[in-house]
């Protein structure tokens, strides 16, 4: 028996009671399931369970699974694209998922807005930040942010929601707060500044729990929902 329904109940405890020790509201955090280098078979097990948003980092799995999940019936998935984007792989992003979280050039910005077809709903678009620095990370730098982000809320066919970080493991707690705290502070700078935004995308499987107490309003867990991950080779 899949054990994806259970997993599912588990990790979305483990974020009620984070926002319960940070005196959240449980709906104030979206589960986003990261399925990339499973297949559609799970991705469809996590859906009969209820799961409705789902985030994949390689554009071709993603397109393929968004595909065959509609075929087999899977009806009002959101398709997250959690993955760096190259502004060559754009077009198949701008037509077959709703949300991209990767955005950290405003050449892949005016690239979506060109692609996205008129007759679907605006695609909703994160602007990734370095928030710590680190040297294999993607993301626009902080001090950036801001020009970045009013360049992007300007482009038609997108709907800018927020910021995405993805920071290096951090050994404790603690840490791991006050790294997230420097996400959520851009954030909350940002909206002060006038821009409309609901959505911090951070966290993962093993620091939701950090993640939710500064501030995340939507946290991506893969290996917590469908298990360990074995990567096919990749050219």
């Amino acid at each position: 028996m899949s054990m994806i329904p259970a997993n599912l109940q588990a990790v979305q405890a483990r974020i009620a009671q984070a926002c319960a020790r940070a005196g959240r509201q449980p709906d104030s955090v979206r589960l986003l399931a990261v399925s990339k280098t499973f297949g559609a078979e799970a991705v469809q097990q996590a859906w009969q369970a209820g799961q409705r948003a789902f985030g994949e980092n390689y554009v071709q799995e993603g397109v393929e699974k968004v595909l065959l999940l509609r075929e087999l019936g899977c009806l009002g998935i959101e398709w997250h694209c959690i993955g760096p984007l190259q502004s060559n792989k754009t077009r198949p992003v701008a037509e077959h998922f709703d949300w991209v979280h990767t955005v950290d050039r405003l050449k892949v910005a005016q690239r979506l807005s060109e692609q996205r077809p008129e007759g679907l709903a605006p695609l909703q678009v994160c602007v990734q930040i370095n928030v710590d620095g680190g040297p294999t990370k993607s993301g626009v730098a902080p001090a950036q942010a801001l020009e970045l982000a009013l360049a992007v809320a300007s482009l038609p066919r997108l709907r800018l929601r927020g910021l995405m970080c993805i920071p290096e493991p951090a050994p404790d707690f603690a840490t791991a707060c006050e790294v997230f705290g420097r996400a959520r502070a851009l954030f909350d700078s940002l909206r002060a500044q006038g821009l409309e935004l609901d959505t911090l995308s951070m966290g993962m499987s093993d620091d939701l729990e950090a993640a939710v107490a500064s501030g995340s309003t939507l946290v991506r867990a893969g290996s917590a929902v469908f298990g360990a991950r074995t990567y096919p080779a990749r050219a």
